[in-house]
């Protein structure tokens, strides 16, 4: 139906851009199966499908255009060897996972067949929505002929085709994976009306298909769709098939089934599971905390927060608790401390979309940023705002990427509003304005003590003062997508500022520890792969080693002694990985995928499949690690265990414009842990008690 080309985005992300044929582009009626194609690859999560940067049906040839997944599909896998039993299971995991995401979004795919399988590192990508090129069959889609490649369709799309619904994909599903560990499908013959004869009347071949996987197969392929299995049932089926071992069940994480709202309005419970794109930007892709956050998104960071901050509307959030902090202190000693009762608020104005607000805890008390305010500080106890600084300039008039960064040894909080390129420093008691900073475009600001380190593109860092602005040293230390880390560790003495840039080719990179008081270079070494630091613990810098693609695949851990450097790699590649560092030096990694991995310093300590794609950075806090899912859950894991704990309920927004910048993680402190939904809250639970949540 047309050309698809392989170029790159002005930042050098691949994408695959695929333009239709002249004698297509002048049918409406394929036009409008093309606009359906892009608007249902935009409903469904970048996790499962090949995410739409761009398009434009509406063009003289009309183009969409995608992530670049560089990975075969599963014909020509299969054509390769058929797929073993515990391949198959995997492979039927990855598709029901993908079916439950697909239907979630109100999509039914009608075409799902080998070649519209990505087999990708990460996971299966399903791919082509709502187009049936002429290629595939002899059957054409136009208005009253069959729509689907015959041996994959389901009985209802023979005999009911106005009447098709997400039972058919489950069908499909079934012949998939027949033809996955057999090389065939169940229904196989030369003649395309043979086929439909035998879909619709006669019992499935599942010769050759591993014993572990024909029970599963045959309900799929039953005739009457009320009779085949959902895509939640098999996943947990499939899973059990594929790691006989795992001890989690993946379920758990699933939300309530939706319940119909008579109105929309920011009261109502709002529990779609709605997914996140990861827009494409910034100075350097693959990282989702290092990406430009297109819709209006507060950005925080708690002092020294990893990563740093682009005022262009990178960054992340962290919550590390204070020394000391923990559950409500008791009336008297060895009392039970009384729970900290949950609370929500609003902050910060509602701009188009979906835009979450971002918060950090500092010096006992919860900071805020969000569209159209530089930050506010919100009351632990019951979400009273004490203050709020609106977002200066142009930056108030259309809400823009902010972020907020608390310093709590100077008293301080940092906000950038972007637009305006300018760094104000706030008085933490009242918002007063201490001082202010112009940035250059795309700076990083590094909390680090007594110091904010600005980092600009072309690698130049300069030292201010925290308490008063005044300029320090500046020197060079980077280059062009140089990734940076300064120490948040509380009370620390030497907050070194961490620097990795990446050789051209992308093979090694040069990994520095900078004195921030001097600049002074105290040591270098170079190490292969695309590093970028994420933590220091146990003597300790940890780092993910990634690629060009967006993948991680291991953990480096550098010496601070002895610059030793020690790789573990992951047992599976993560998509735009995020990390958190915990105290005992365990590194926890999520990526879009779902896949929640802690490694240690010679293996994984444990993997769970959390079934949530876009999910913030993970939280590490007392022996738990907390994270935020792109509907507004909040959740927490047992970090030696590596099991749920307790997941609060969706919060969607209302807004009808997508949400397409990256999930803020929450903050942790006195017992509570806050988190922050796109539908304009921000809400605290007791973070010692999630069971309850």
């Amino acid at each position: 139906m047309g050309v698809v080309h392989l170029a790159t985005s002005g930042s050098g992300l691949r994408l695959a851009v695929k333009v239709v044929h002249a004698q297509h582009a002048v049918d409406p009626e394929f036009r409008a199966r093309f606009r359906q194609e892009v608007a249902a690859a935009r409903r469904v999560s970048g996790a499962f499908t090949a995410p739409v940067v761009d398009a434009d049906p509406d063009a003289e040839r009309p183009w969409m255009a995608t992530l670049f997944i560089d990975a075969p599909t599963l014909a020509e896998r299969v054509r390769e060897r058929p797929l073993d039993a515990a391949e198959a299971s995997r492979l039927g995991a990855g598709l029901a996972e993908a079916l439950r995401d697909i239907h979630r979004a109100g999509v039914v795919h009608r075409d799902l067949k080998p070649s519209n399988v990505l087999m990708a590192a990460d996971g299966v990508r399903v791919i082509d929505f709502g187009i049936s090129r002429p290629v595939d069959s002899d059957l054409r889609t136009e208005t009253g002929k069959l729509i689907g490649t015959p041996p994959f369709m389901a009985p209802e799309q023979f005999q009911r085709p106005r009447e098709v619904g997400p039972a058919a994909d489950v069908f499909a599903m079934g012949a998939v994976l027949v033809h996955a560990a057999t090389g065939r499908g169940p229904f196989d013959s030369d003649s395309h009306y043979l086929v439909a004869y035998q879909v619709v009347h006669n019992e499935p071949d599942l010769t050759g298909v591993p014993d572990v996987l024909v029970p599963v197969i045959a309900r799929c392929l039953a005739k009457d769709p009320a009779d085949r299995p959902t895509p939640d049932a098999l996943l947990g089926e499939l899973r059990a098939a594929a790691y006989p071992t795992a001890g989690e069940d993946t379920r758990a994480f699933v939300p309530q089934p939706r319940r119909p709202r008579a109105e929309p309005g920011p009261a109502a419970d709002e529990t779609t599971h709605r997914r996140v794109r990861v827009p494409a930007g910034g100075p350097r892709p693959g990282r989702r905390g290092r990406l430009v956050a297109a819709a209006g998104l507060g950005l925080l960071l708690a002092g020294g927060a990893a990563g740093g901050y682009a005022w262009s509307g990178t960054g992340g959030a962290t919550g590390t608790r204070p020394p000391g902090a923990g559950a409500v202190a008791g009336a008297a000693a060895g009392a039970q401390p009384a729970p900290p009762a949950p609370w929500s608020t609003a902050v910060g104005t509602r701009g188009p979309g979906n835009a979450a607000a971002a918060c950090a805890w500092a010096a006992a008390a919860l900071y805020c940023s969000a569209p159209g305010l530089a930050a506010a500080r919100v009351s632990p106890a019951d979400g009273a705002v004490a203050w709020s600084v609106p977002t200066p300039g142009a930056g108030a008039r259309t809400p823009g990427a902010v972020a907020v960064a608390p310093l709590p040894a100077g008293g301080l909080v940092l906000t950038v509003a972007a637009g305006s390129g300018l760094l104000r420093a706030l008085d933490a008691e009242g918002g007063a304005e201490r001082w202010t900073k112009e940035l250059p475009p795309g700076a990083r600001v590094l909390p680090a003590g007594s110091r904010v380190l600005v980092a600009a593109l072309d690698g130049t860092v300069t030292a201010y003062d925290t308490a008063t602005g005044a300029a320090g040293w500046s020197k060079r230390l980077g280059g062009a997508g140089s990734s940076w880390f300064a120490d948040p560790a509380d009370g620390a003495q030497n907050r070194d500022l961490y620097v990795s840039t990446h050789s051209a080719d992308g093979s090694s990179s040069q990994v520095s520890a900078i004195d921030p008081a001097s600049g002074a270079v105290r040591w270098q070494l170079r190490a292969s792969g695309m590093l970028d630091p994420v933590g220091v613990a146990q003597g300790g810098l940890h780092l993910l080693a990634g690629d060009a693609q967006s993948l991680t695949h291991a953990v480096v851990r550098v010496d601070l002694e002895s610059r030793a450097v020690h790789r573990t790699r992951l047992s599976v590649a993560q998509l735009q990985a995020e990390a958190a560092v915990g105290p005992d030096g365990l590194v926890y990694v999520m990526g879009v995928s779902g896949a929640l991995t802690a490694v240690g310093p010679e293996k994984e300590a444990w993997r769970l499949e959390t079934a949530v794609s876009a999910a913030s950075r993970p939280v590490v806090d007392g022996g738990r690690l907390y994270l935020m899912a792109a509907d507004g859950r909040l959740i927490a894991v047992d970090a030696a265990a590596g099991r749920l704990l307790g997941q609060t309920r969706p919060r969607m927004g209302t807004g009808a414009g997508a949400f397409t910048a990256t999930v803020p993680a929450p903050a942790v402190g006195g017992g509570r842990a806050f988190g922050s939904a796109p539908d304009g809250s921000v809400f605290s639970v007791d973070a010692d008690r999630p069971g309850a949540w």
